[in-house]
């Protein structure tokens, strides 16, 4: 097993952590403050390839694969976990099920778009149904001209900025099997607003918002993957999307594990370094351990969905362990820096804001255990005891 990357991934891997580095983390704490990500930096981003980064090179994108996509959010979120879920929702939330169910015709018109600047995002989630996503009531109504759009989103990523959505809507109430489809929709779209933008505890530069349908008519050609398969493909796209998600996580844990590291060498109390004291050094090691397990995990469910083998299980594995180890080394962070480490001058603060949402978003952690679980007896089932 070969667990160095290759060297096209480690050449993107320096020049991401480069522009991070040198553009993304100056302006993270303002970005904080003000509650968005500057179009020049959209710009940026889009100049490197990074919106496009999975997209196939005959629509205009990069052509890379999963790992790829991965080792970017990584790098980016490191710097800023707001802007790097704007690469990672983009991506994983919009591209993916267009590239995964679109028709070629789908895939000619809103890739190139995608890949050249245009903001995606995923229309899942409604105010009564999070976790049961099955339990959504915006209604799509097919009539002669089109699709009828009737209803509320909320919680939408990159809401705000957005240009192209996947919409998942029920078409059939009444079978609950085939209750859900998913369709394409692209601005300038009547008939439907941006409502509440959410205020949030952390990646406050990321938009969260609220979307209203009112008699919002989409062509009928915007249906994307089969009527009644709506449910299927937001449980596809969420699989992927919760590689992005472990991949944010992990980089907001190296960011708290790297301040942690820089301030015990230089914060001295009784006359030495804190990190000569082994309560630190414990803290320390934790995070380190549990920062390159996360990768691991990452990088094993990246493999397998670009080997188009069933990833499910393993994704809920990467996410449920890099979130939560954000959180615990975001909080050790803190810890490391004392009363510091609870003020805005340090951005250990901002780190432990951030890392909380990687626990919630793409799925919480209570069902990500139940899908881990899920998978654990359906191998018992089949006599095996464990995943290898």
């Amino acid at each position: 097993m070969d667990y160095e990357l290759s060297e096209d991934h480690r050449m993107l891997q320096e020049s991401v952590r480069d522009f991070s580095l040198k553009e993304v983390a100056p302006g993270a704490e303002s970005r904080d403050h003000e509650g968005e990500i500057p179009t020049s930096l959209r710009d940026q981003i889009v100049e490197l390839g990074l919106m496009g980064i999975c997209i196939p090179d005959e629509y205009g994108g990069a052509g890379l694969d999963c790992l790829a996509g991965a080792i970017v959010v990584e790098e980016i979120s490191k710097s800023c976990a707001g802007t790097g879920v704007l690469i990672s929702a983009h991506n994983s939330l919009c591209v993916d099920p267009i590239l995964a169910f679109g028709t070629a015709e789908q895939k000619q018109k809103y890739l190139p778009k995608l890949a050249s600047g245009t903001v995606g995002c995923l229309s899942l989630t409604e105010a009564g149904s999070g976790s049961d996503a099955g339990a959504a009531s915006c209604m799509a109504v097919e009539e002669a001209d089109g699709w009828r759009i009737n209803g509320s989103k909320i919680f939408i990523t990159n809401g705000k900025e957005a240009g192209i959505m996947v919409l998942i809507a029920v078409t059939d109430p009444d079978n609950p099997k085939r209750r859900l489809s998913a369709f394409i929709v692209e601005k300038p779209w009547d008939g439907l607003r941006v409502g509440k933008l959410e205020k949030k505890l952390g990646i406050r530069c990321s938009s969260t918002a609220e979307y209203v349908f009112e008699d919002c008519l989409i062509p009928k050609e915007n249906l994307l993957g089969e009527c009644g398969k709506g449910f299927h493909v937001a449980l596809a796209t969420l699989d992927g999307g919760r590689i992005g998600i472990a991949s944010q996580a992990l980089g907001i844990a190296e960011a708290s594990l790297h301040v942690a590291t820089k301030y015990a060498e230089t914060r001295v109390q009784f006359n030495r370094p804190i990190g000569k004291f082994q309560a630190i050094q414990t803290k320390l090691a934790d995070m380190a351990v549990r920062i390159e397990a996360s990768r691991s995990l990452i990088h094993r469910a990246a493999w397998m969905k670009d080997q188009k083998q069933p990833y499910g299980y393993y994704s809920a594995m990467a996410k449920l362990y890099a979130s939560e180890t954000a959180s615990l080394c975001a909080n050790h962070a803190v810890q490391v820096f004392g009363g510091y480490g609870y003020c805005q001058d340090y951005p250990a603060e901002r780190f432990l804001r951030d890392a909380k949402i990687t626990e919630l978003y793409e799925g919480t952690s209570e069902i990500h255990r139940i899908v881990i679980a899920r998978g654990v007896m359906k191998e018992a089932e089949q006599g095996f005891t464990a995943k290898v």
